[in-house]
């Protein structure tokens, strides 16, 4: 019971260490899972606390349930919209780059290791997986926001990569621990867990949201039936020989856009359970991990991955990325931001665990690979993404967010919470000065505690709280009026887009009107959004960017059909964009 009670203490002890040590994250821009990493490994059996633990079932088993809540979560959180605008180009990242990556690092972890050439492709599969969590947490905590297209690509590609890298890992040590031979038919047995897991995925989605339309639970059950069936079908989908992974995300991406009035309420606790996860996985590999082991792979482990990062990684992105045009700058930024996290580490285990050769080194230098990335990569992505001019103003957003999720309507309604500051715009005005677009009703105000009601038409002054009710889509345009920073806003949003605004339909020849416009081979009758998608051949996303003769043109608002509505307008000299 002693021993019992210690280990509870330790794992409490770690956990409130860790959160605390996001704080440092916050403040020098370090990666969080790095920090975990390292709270696990000074708690460890050669750092600080002196922890034993040496046990790959139990670091496999937690891994595998982490993991599968992280990609549940990840899928919920992935809209339409960023399948319509980047699912191409992340599937050929999250396949032909991956097989592109396994096989680069192969070939010279085959070499530098002295392996024999599926080993090396072994630990090429291992190591062939990224981690957008670890990127977008950066991006959170600095409060960075980079262009559409380039995130969607980014959060898709890890999203499903992470099955492809399970399935390669899988068949290859199946392989090298039953001593069979590579062949093609090793291909069936792939494309059969990719189509099962997309069959199981879609069908537990379904089945899902039809459970949560129609039986009477409380609405604080319903994460509790959502954690419970992600992994319920993660192993009946690998009992059923199919990719669990897979199923998990494509179950998280159907429960996730299905409208359903119980959405906010689960998204809100598996953010939650997702950072449980992530810190509970990092701090179990910390713990895992001997460092003196490390020691006996670093050099050549080093060499590897910089051969990751600055040879298959390019590489496997401009193949993949060939038929999408995608800019130079885009692509060299989606090379950079290849992070490795939690998953290589995890898949390393999976040698181990089968009792292939060599399972230390596969663990250990999966495991130097992963931290080496995370310092040299994730310390310089903000500056990369400034540095190739993809931030993009941030959205605007509430105070305070309280979704009325215990009311069944067709669209969900949230009550929404702005605080004014004594820098608001709207200091010593009343509601009806305010001018909105879209359904919008005013509650009132909370000023020293008080409610005050809209009635009685309140002046805002400094610290108040206004109170409003709308639908969950007009978020975005209710926070451009209302929220503390929309003075701020408008300024950045003028620096980045122009301070002339034009509406997409408006011909080149209109736009001559307002600037002289060398013509040439221009049609005069072109519409700014045909223009623009005459350039890209794409779909087009906030913050694309293309020149005029001498003005830049860059896309502000885009409809549901990829189409620039609204166009941003100022002069260039010298500037060149893609």
């Amino acid at each position: 019971m002693d021993g019992i009670n210690l280990a509870i203490l330790i794992g409490g002890i770690l956990f409130v260490i860790s959160i605390i040590a996001t704080l440092i994250s916050a403040r020098l821009g370090t990666p969080l899972l790095l920090i975990f990493l390292i709270v696990g490994m000074l708690a460890g059996e050669q750092g600080l606390g002196g922890v034993k633990f040496g046990n790959p079932q139990v670091a496999f088993l937690i891994g595998s349930i982490a993991l599968v809540i992280i990609l549940f979560d990840g899928g919920m959180r992935t809209h339409p919209e960023r399948f319509r605008v980047a699912l191409a180009p992340a599937s050929m990242l999250a396949t032909v780059g991956v097989v592109i990556t396994c096989g680069i690092v192969g070939f010279a972890a085959s070499w530098l290791f002295n392996l024999t050439l599926l080993q090396g492709l072994l630990l090429g599969a291992i190591l062939s997986s990224t981690d957008a969590a670890a990127v977008f947490s950066i991006f959170q905590s600095q409060g960075v926001k980079i262009k559409d297209r380039v995130a969607s690509t980014l959060e898709i590609e890890s999203g499903s990569n992470d099955p492809m890298a399970v399935m390669l890992t899988l068949t290859l040590v199946g392989v090298l621990a039953e001593q069979t031979n590579l062949d093609w038919s090793l291909l069936t047995v792939f494309l059969i867990q990719a189509l099962v897991g997309m069959a199981m995925g879609f069908l537990a989605g379904r089945i899902f949201v039809i459970l949560c339309r129609k039986l009477p639970l409380s609405f604080a059950f319903i994460p509790l039936l959502a954690v419970a069936s992600c992994i319920l079908m993660y192993a009946a989908t690998n009992l059923l020989g199919g990719s669990g992974f897979l199923a998990v995300y494509l179950m998280g991406y159907i429960v996730g856009n299905a409208r359903l009035p119980q959405i906010i309420n689960i998204l809100r606790i598996h953010d939650g359970l997702a950072w449980i996860s992530q810190i509970s996985m990092f701090l179990m590999l910390g713990l895992l991990v001997t460092p003196s082991n490390l020691m006996q792979y670093l050099i050549p482990a080093l060499l590897l991955s910089l051969v990751l990062i600055l040879v298959a990684r390019p590489i496997a992105v401009v193949v993949s990325l060939l038929p999408f045009r995608f800019p130079p700058k885009d692509q060299l930024f989606i090379s950079w931001v290849g992070l490795r996290g939690a998953v290589p580490i995890i898949l390393a285990l999976f040698p181990w665990l089968a009792g292939v050769p060599n399972e230390d080194l596969y663990f250990n230098v999966a495991f130097v690979v992963v931290i080496v990335s995370l310092v040299l990569q994730g310390w310089s992505i903000v500056p990369v993404a400034k540095w190739l001019k993809l931030e993009v103003p941030p959205k605007l957003v509430p105070d305070q967010i309280m979704p009325l999720d215990a009311v069944l309507t067709n669209e969900v309604m949230e009550v929404l919470a702005y605080n004014v500051n004594q820098d608001s715009p709207l200091l010593n005005t009343q509601w009806h000065d305010l001018q909105f677009k879209h359904p919008v009703q005013f509650i009132g105000v909370i000023r020293k505690g008080d409610w005050i009601l809209a009635e009685k038409q309140p002046k805002f002054t400094a610290l108040d709280t206004i109170m409003v009710i709308t639908q969950s889509q007009y978020v975005d345009k209710v926070s451009d009026v209302l929220a503390k920073d929309a003075d701020i806003s408008v300024t950045k949003h003028s620096d980045f887009f122009g301070d002339f605004i034009l509406n997409g339909d408006i011909s080149l020849g209109d736009l001559d009107a307002f600037f002289t416009i060398q013509f040439a081979n221009l049609d005069r009758l072109q519409s700014l959004a045909a223009y623009i998608d005459e350039r890209f051949h794409r779909r087009v996303v906030i913050g694309d960017q293309v020149t005029l003769d001498q003005l830049l043109l860059t896309v502000r608002e885009v409809n549901n059909l990829g189409e620039a509505t609204q166009v941003g307008i100022k002069p260039v000299a010298d500037q060149v964009v893609p």
